[in-house]
């Protein structure tokens, strides 16, 4: 019985998660079928079902989602590097951060996209571009919420580790860090989120790189099942992203 019930607790939210996606798509089938959903706008699921084969042998669809996700990747582990101690120095240096911190939240409401101009001008029509405006547009949610985990961190496990005689960076390290790690990634993964909105959106406008020109072209030829294919590729990018970082933080926190 017990065996049923770990097995129950480990497929049963997956479980759920799909069958609500089912059912979602079977009503917005019969909503379309029936006439209350204008099939002009939105095409039948069935029919995009059906185009993901074809966007597959036609497209080169496997070869852009490789692409795409790279672009994402190395967004990604730009704002990670970057941020994460950005965070940190803001934690450290009281001064820049009541001079910063509202700078950084104003900026994570900025529409980065719209400077892409100026990435093409200094970095061309290439992926750094796609990147670069990935990158920053996801930096203001990792260093907020790396600069908030370090300072929810409880001041008696700073006073246990002074009672241990620890220094500053074995405080940092063994005290503050771990404890400041759910709220960083939670900031990873809403950097992620931006990174990859602006990195098809960019890709999309200057119709370089993987699935954004895909979406562009498939768009223009009106094919709309092809169309959304196509969008759910870039959904895939981003379930296999928050897959990976899922495992990443349950090796960082071996007893999450």
């Amino acid at each position: 019985m017990a065996h049923l019930a770990i097995r129950h607790d480990r497929w049963g939210p997956a479980v759920l998660g799909l069958g609500t996606l089912v059912a979602a798509l079977v009503a917005v089938e019969i909503l379309i079928r029936i006439g209350l959903i204008n099939r002009f706008v939105m095409p039948l699921p069935s029919e995009v079902l059906l185009a993901l084969e074809r966007v597959v042998a036609e497209e080169g669809v496997l070869h852009r989602f490789l692409v795409t996700a790279g672009e994402a990747l190395g967004a990604g582990v730009l704002l990670t590097v970057v941020g994460v101690p950005l965070g940190i120095l803001l934690d450290r240096v009281e001064l820049a951060r009541r001079a910063t911190e509202t700078w950084v939240a104003g900026f994570a409401a900025a529409p980065i996209v719209l400077v892409y101009p100026l990435f093409l001008v200094i970095f061309g029509r290439s992926a750094w571009t796609i990147v670069m405006i990935g990158a920053l547009a996801g930096l203001p949610p990792v260093i907020l919420k790396t600069l908030e985990g370090l300072r929810a961190v409880p001041p008696v496990f700073v006073d246990v580790g002074r009672s241990f005689n620890l220094g500053d960076w074995q405080q940092f390290r063994m005290i503050k860090l771990p404890a400041a790690l759910p709220s960083i990634f939670v900031g990873v993964r809403l950097g992620l989120i931006f990174a990859l909105i602006n990195v098809v959106g960019v890709e999309f406008l200057i119709n370089f790189g993987g699935l954004g020109p895909l979406i562009n072209e498939l768009a223009e030829r009106y094919d709309l099942p092809g169309t959304y294919a196509a969008i759910a590729f870039v959904v895939l990018v981003s379930i296999c992203f928050f897959a990976v970082l899922e495992r990443i933080e349950r090796w960082l926190r071996p007893g999450s």
